[in-house]
């Protein structure tokens, strides 16, 4: 039975844990992720759902503040793992911690590599309108995400598929692919990754909200697709600000970009190319998330109305 450290952080990570936790093959001895972080309002610190999993499985839990420590690299070296298995940790390991397993530290990574490196390669996938996505297992290096590629697991991103649903699917392929990766990996030649077709993807914030209406309504789609549950898409009606959760390219208009051509159980908007966005859940600033007929029941949107 080989002996896993495993280090993750987020939703994304818990399905490779729990398929570790799972297989008779592995024995997870110690579950690394970082610390609770406030949330919300009350600023109260929340449990990282990789520490409820961890909590659950009764598997040694460690949150270490820096990993750059001799206290940590040695904390974890006692547990002598054959491999470190990392998911969505959130921080770039040190060669202090990299040198530490047996075999090798292993990163299942939510992109095809070398495409998307970093921090949100699930939601800017969505965001540029990629047809296709996957996971890449890897041998990790100290650079980010630039280690040798193991397996690649590829998948197509539906039509109307958000980038909270794609990351989902992607967890769980992920969790498969780990595990054929750990049982395969005697036999693995490890490929080295083309930087010259290397992207980038760092975190998403609220910068990336602004809807312009001046693009085409495909483009809008896809914004508000990579952006639903967090930080979600936004423009302005009569000054205050309005959430778009969710939406659909419409027919084709001729009229003017950002303004409203229908109004009538249907929000419709004008886009560039003459394009249109039908927008189907919305949230208008300090009320409730509803769909597009019952909001218009309570809010009057005028035809021409501009929005932006």
């Amino acid at each position: 039975m080989r002996r896993i450290v495993f280090m993750g952080t987020p939703d994304f990570a818990v399905p490779t844990f729990n398929k570790l936790i799972e297989n008779e093959n592995f024995d997870v001895v110690l579950a690394v992720c970082q610390p609770d972080k406030p949330k919300g309002r009350s600023k109260k610190p929340v449990a990282p759902p990789i520490k409820e999993a961890a909590i659950s499985a009764g598997v040694t839990l460690y949150q270490p503040d820096s990993l750059r420590t001799a206290e940590a690299a040695e904390y974890i070296a006692s547990f002598e793992p054959d491999f470190i298995v990392v998911a969505a940790y959130g921080k770039i390991l040190p060669k202090t911690v990299l040198d530490i397993p047996k075999k090798a530290c292993v990163n299942v990574h939510g992109s095809l590599l070398p495409k998307y490196r970093g921090a949100a390669p699930i939601q800017w996938a969505v965001l540029n309108g990629e047809k296709e996505s996957g996971v890449t297992t890897m041998l990790m290096a100290e650079g980010l995400d630039t280690g040798d590629m193991l397996l690649k697991k590829a998948t197509q991103i539906g039509e109307h598929e958000t980038a909270a649903e794609l990351f989902d699917r992607l967890s769980e392929i992920g969790a498969d692919l780990l595990i054929e990766t750990l049982d395969k990996f005697d036999r693995i030649n490890p490929e080295k990754q083309d930087d010259s077709e290397a992207t980038y993807s760092p975190m998403i914030d609220r910068s990336l909200c602004a809807i312009d209406w001046n693009k085409s309504a495909s483009e809008i789609d896809c914004q508000v697709r990579g952006l639903a549950v967090w930080p979600v898409a936004s423009t302005k009606i009569g000054g205050k600000n309005l959430k778009i959760h969710a939406g659909r390219v419409s027919n084709a208009t001729d009229k003017e970009a950002g303004t409203v051509i229908e109004n009538s159980k249907r929000i419709v908007v004008a886009c560039a190319q003459n394009t249109a966005y039908e927008i189907l859940s919305l949230q208008l600033e300090g009320k409730k998330r509803m769909d597009a007929a019952p909001f218009l029941l309570g809010h009057k949107i005028e035809i021409g109305e501009r929005l932006g």
